[in-house]
């Protein structure tokens, strides 16, 4: 029997019953009647249970999953997914000026932590809008690259796991690839490497830059700016997606809006129909291109990524992917530092949601404490247990709090960002991403890391399969041109 994964009533009624819980809702008396029907719980790192539901059971979770959809969420006023309302809860919303210019400088919310490392940047006035030099963008795609290629080995392992992998080969604290090679043959059979992703993924076997979905959304979404320019709809993102994107590269959230348009709903619609990933990290892995085609217009790039997200996702989902977009728009300038950057893409994000108060405490924690493994060990205290491994608050906390401890330097970042565990791969390219722009160059970035590469990436999207990252940078170039 086939076992579709992160669609299946059974399997979606454990995460919403969760998400629920984390949103304001109040579930326990479904779930009750779910554990009293026989239900179990979500699948702990899969995206389908071991064995399939009987039909009454799933009968039961497809009504239980529109009834949690119906209960009110006394966090609906802080949380909104509506633009208009986010803006309106954004005191420090930066200014945009004609084409497109430089936000205004933010606050963190409430005192202000002390700097780390590097003087607070210039705050104030707009700049003129500023085009990011083409090298600048390779080191970009290559930092996203490096960093999800590093993560993907370790992808769903626990956080001691990953600890005890690098150490045993003494890559620990990290710094370079992960490799199989002197790791005792007890350990791996403990903890087996990412089975997708081991094969072409370790040191000892990277052959160019694989496929994998932290690479693919910023292909698909160069694709929609070639398509339909900066002023895209969410249904031009639909669109793009059901021509270009296999259903079977699709996972979590995006597989599911998938699906809500075979079935003929319309965005935002599918982004909330029996959809419990909805605050997961997919839409922040969308991100990288909306803010590095506006670079110095945080707000552009932040609506920019709000029109591209709300087709999947809601409230801090859409957040997370929004508060990336605005700090790579800052990034791609080059005239601020990853402080400045951070707090910059904070001010697009609601003060008092749970996003913006995690990323708060983890820039705070980063800048307390010099052992990064505390940082790590004091997130995963604060999220682990009511967060699943892929949402977006945990783990957009992280590389926040991964950027400030490295100080913005690209290994580092990189580095920290996988150590901590959750997604691995998405937060090192996201980390990667952000710190390779602030580089300048692509050869600012170590060749043990780049070299491996061989300037080839693979994708099962468009005409892109084998396309260098040289060449992605100059298209990348041309849409942050393009009026």
């Amino acid at each position: 029997m086939l076992r579709l994964t992160w669609v299946q009533p059974e399997d979606l009624i454990g995460h919403e019953l969760r998400q629920a819980a984390l949103d304001g809702r109040e579930p326990s008396a479904i779930a009750a009647r779910w554990k009293a029907a026989g239900g179990t719980d979500a699948p702990l790192r899969a995206g389908a249970s071991p064995k399939p539901a009987s039909r009454y059971l799933r009968l039961l979770a497809r009504d239980l999953l529109d009834e949690l959809a119906d209960l009110p969420s006394r966090l609906a006023d802080e949380e909104p997914t509506d633009l208009a309302q986010i803006k309106t809860l954004c005191p420090d919303w930066p200014r945009t000026n004609h084409p497109r210019s430089c936000g205004q400088s933010c606050r963190w919310g409430g005192s202000r932590p002390k700097e780390s490392g590097t003087p607070q940047a210039r705050a104030s006035a707009p700049t003129p809008h500023s085009t990011p030099t083409q090298p600048r963008l390779e080191a970009a795609w290559l930092g996203r690259a490096v960093g999800c290629l590093l993560g993907k080995p370790v992808e769903k392992l626990p956080l001691e796991a990953i600890r005890q992998l690098a150490k045993s080969t003494g890559n620990w604290p990290l710094n370079t690839y992960f490799t199989a090679r002197g790791v005792p043959e007890a350990l791996t059979a403990e903890h087996p490497w990412n089975r997708r992703s081991a094969n072409n993924s370790l040191a000892e076997n990277i052959d160019g830059m694989p496929e994998d979905d932290d690479l693919n959304y910023p292909l698909l979404n160069l694709l929609l700016l070639q398509r339909h320019g900066r002023h895209f709809t969410p249904t031009d993102v639909a669109a793009l997606w059901l021509s270009e994107l296999p259903a079977g590269r699709t996972f979590t959230a995006e597989r599911i809006a998938y699906r809500n348009l075979l079935l003929g709903l319309e965005p935002p619609h599918t982004a909330r129909h029996r959809n419990p990933f909805r605050e997961w990290i997919g839409a922040l892995i969308r991100a990288d291109v909306h803010g590095w085609t506006n670079p110095g217009d945080p707000a552009a790039a932040a609506e920019q990524a709000h029109r591209d997200a709300t087709l999947t996702h809601t409230a801090n989902g859409v957040y997370a992917a929004m508060f990336t977009a605005a700090t790579i728009a800052q990034a791609a300038t080059g005239t601020h530092d990853i402080h400045a950057c951070l707090r910059t893409g904070l001010t697009v994000v609601p003060p008092r949601s749970r996003l913006a108060r995690a990323i708060r405490q983890a820039v705070q924690l980063a800048e307390e404490h010099a052992d990064f493994d505390t940082v790590v060990d004091e997130l995963h205290a604060t999220h682990a247990d009511t967060h699943h491994w892929v949402h977006a608050v945990p783990n957009t906390a992280l590389i926040a709090a991964a950027l400030t401890h490295a100080n913005g330097d690209f290994t580092g970042s990189i580095c920290r960002a996988v150590s901590g565990g959750w997604d691995t791969d998405s937060n090192g390219a996201a980390a990667g991403s952000i710190a390779a722009l602030l580089t300048s160059s692509p050869l600012a970035l170590p060749d043990h890391w780049t070299t491996p590469l061989k300037n080839r990436l693979a994708t099962s999207v468009g005409d892109f399969n084998g396309i260098g990252f040289d060449t992605l940078a100059h298209l990348t170039h041309r849409e942050a041109y393009r009026p």
